[in-house]
């Protein structure tokens, strides 16, 4: 059994239950958590029960502990589900963490942590991923094969041995690519312990002899996708098709000898320095070079930010933030609280240089962390997670005057276990449960909101951060599920609120995704969706101590829906995205301890979008005074009226505005 005896504070969140995942230790040490058992091993399709006892300051048993259970989901793998009574179902192999949480009633926590391990079935076979009939001579061709075990569930963690069985005609590499060496055939076997799979593969002679290469032009910016053309022909001068591998070698026109980019086998090459570029298309023995000049796109978009107005917050932590012109043609914003006392702050903002308070609204909740109002400025629907009676759910607010905000109506049902985020859309509610789902709540009358339907995935351990809605699509986040893109009333795949029809959805490796921003490229015609991590793999302290964030914005192009594929990031180093907005062809990011980012996406994405120089300008919003002094923690931007308003944890609301001329040095 094992047995914690401390006090502990609740985190820094987007997810209640990943806040709880992240407790420290405070120096109290009066109650007590006990687990039986201490931890567990199980077969997938195995179930157990975690008995859970608490002992009060008192020394005193607790009877019938209101508890919370969660999995360590953040890039997990979903390999256990958890009830609300401590039943563990093993759903997937692999390693995971239950953590319990007790909640006491002045707000402390009291946390375990069970580690799960769920064994693996034993293997069944290897399918080769597509393996091609034959391949020519001198071109390395890679080979891939995928794993399943007993249960068809895929294995990404052995390795497969590749060989030829004829090393005269065709042999490997380390690297799983096969190279051809003279005409002739051989079997291609794949091994993992006892399991083998086998094909047969014919190499030819490469007719190749003579290699010319294009592009659609010799001078760009850093950032600018160029479009390589690679024609190859026989001896006899006739044009023949065979794979063609690019490279390139930059020289910086600033202080070092390389410059860095990135080219795609389809002939696509971005820069990501200014200078000069010699692009090289290989195929087998033959190959060809063409220059690029490339100029620096920093220098061209940079500008300054600069301070305009604050809307000051140091008592507490501030969450999300939403801004909006007034039925009175005045500009207001909203702003949430976090992990305090259940308030949201009102301001009007039409100076942005006098941000002046005009009302607060107090509910019964620990966190207010999503805002939002209508479109036509009349509502503001707030979240709450932490309420005393655990109803939870969201609050309607009448904002037609926001020097006098009040309470229309509030909507649980369904909604208990927190709300966290949220989105109105066309006189509907879209508002997270529990982290599992999304429940659509019709508010045509505000007095009266009913829930008319519901999304949620199937995939063990699920679970959704956020959800935003354009046209009638919802896009929504889901950590290790990835994005999902589901009709509610677009009308593409036939969806309505009341009945939400999945589109697509993509996923990536990290599984950290925490928020989806859509845009279309008026300079491309091409349809994107950014894909938003959040991680804090350095740890977490509420007071005193700046909090160190990890993650970056993952570019998908979505233009063919049934295909999305990723083609770009934006990170900065040392830091960790939140929440975003786009504007046009500019990108507005939270990026937290790193503050305020502002990044031009116009053109083809593709490749590191920082090292682009498409940063065109920051701002840190670093407060001596702040919750935290001194600690910038950028939550999320929205710009209004050419101003950027964007609230920080520690400190409030801040109004700032990019200059419209470039920055000189």
């Amino acid at each position: 059994m094992i047995t914690y005896r401390f006090f502990l504070k609740p985190c820094l969140t987007i997810l209640s239950f990943v806040a709880l995942l992240c407790l420290t230790t405070t120096s109290t040490a009066q109650s007590e958590i006990s687990v039986s058992p201490e931890k567990l091993s199980l077969d997938v399709g195995d179930e157990a029960k975690l008995k859970v006892s608490i002992k009060g300051e008192d020394g005193k048993m607790v009877e019938d502990p209101v508890l919370r259970f969660f999995t360590r989901r953040r890039g997990g793998s979903g390999a256990v589900e958890v009830d609300s009574i401590g039943q563990v179902s093993a759903k997937l192999p692999g390693e995971t963490t239950v953590i319990i949480i007790y909640s006491h009633p002045d707000g402390k926590y009291l946390r375990a942590d069970v580690p799960i391990s769920i064994t693996y079935p034993p293997l069944s076979r290897i399918e080769f991923n597509d393996p091609p009939k034959s391949i020519l001579t001198a071109i390395p061709t890679s080979i891939e094969a995928t794993i399943f075990d007993k249960m068809d569930l895929t294995r990404d963690d052995l390795e497969i041995k590749f060989s030829s069985s004829n090393p005269k005609v065709a042999t490997f590499d380390a690297f799983n690519n096969v190279t051809g060496h003279t005409s002739g055939k051989t079997t291609i076997t794949a091994t993992v312990e006892d399991v083998t799979a086998k094909f047969d593969l014919k190499i030819e002679t490469n007719p190749v002899s003579k290699i010319e290469l294009s592009a659609n032009t010799d001078q760009a910016l850093s950032g600018d996708v160029i479009y390589f053309e690679a024609k190859l022909t026989d001896k006899a001068g006739k044009k023949i098709k065979a794979p063609v591998t690019y490279t390139f070698q930059g020289k910086s026109a600033e202080q070092s000898e390389f410059a860095g980019g990135m080219i795609k086998n389809d002939g696509r090459f971005v820069a990501y320095q200014a200078g000069v570029y010699t692009i090289t298309a290989v195929c087998g023995n033959n190959s060809a070079q063409k220059v690029v000049k490339i100029g620096d796109r920093h220098e061209e978009i940079k500008r300054d930010i600069q301070l305009v107005g604050r809307g000051n917050v140091s008592d507490k932590h501030t969450s999300d933030l939403w801004v909006w012109e007034g039925v009175n043609g005045r500009d207001y914003a909203v702003t949430g609280t976090w992990g305090a006392d259940g308030e949201a702050f009102f301001w009007d903002v039409t100076d942005p240089a006098n941000i002046v308070p005009t009302d607060t609204v107090r509910v019964d909740a620990r966190t207010v962390n999503d805002v939002k109002v209508s479109e036509d400025g009349r509502i503001c629907i707030i979240s709450r997670e932490g309420a005393s009676n655990r109803k939870n759910g969201i609050i309607i607010l009448d904002v037609t005057d926001p020097t006098n905000v009040w309470q229309i109506a509030e909507y649980s049902q369904g909604l208990t276990g927190g709300v966290h985020n949220l989105f109105i859309y066309d006189n509907h509610v879209f508002a997270l449960s529990n982290s599992e789902r999304y429940d659509i709540i019709n508010i045509e009358d505000p007095a009266a909101p009913y829930k008319v339907g519901e999304y949620e995935l199937s995939t063990p351990g699920h679970a959704i951060h956020d959800v935003w809605v354009v046209d009638g699509i919802a896009y929504s986040s889901n950590w290790h599920d990835g994005v999902h893109i589901v009709d509610v009333g677009n009308g593409i795949a036939g969806g309505t609120p009341a009945k939400p029809v999945l589109v697509t959805s993509f996923t990536y490796p990290s599984g950290w995704n925490h928020a989806a921003f859509p845009f279309f490229s008026k300079s491309t015609g091409k349809f994107y969706v950014i894909a938003g991590d959040e991680a804090f793999p350095y740890g977490l302290h509420i007071k005193d101590n700046p909090v160190i964030a990890a993650g970056w914005l993952h570019v998908f192009d979505v233009t063919d829906m049934e295909n999305p594929v990723e083609v770009a990031k934006y990170e900065v180093e040392g830091a960790g995205s939140h929440n975003f907005w786009i504007d046009g062809e500019t990108l507005y990011v939270g990026n937290y301890n790193a503050g305020l980012r502002v990044v031009d996406i116009s053109g083809e994405l593709l490749g590191d979008l920082r090292k682009q120089g498409r940063e065109m300008g920051w701002f840190l919003s670093t407060d001596p005074k702040g919750y935290v002094p001194n600690a910038a923690f950028t939550w999320g931007p929205q710009p209004h009226k050419g101003h950027i308003f964007f609230s920080d944890w520690n400190s409030g609301l801040w109004s700032v505005k990019m200059e419209e001329k470039r920055l000189k040095n």
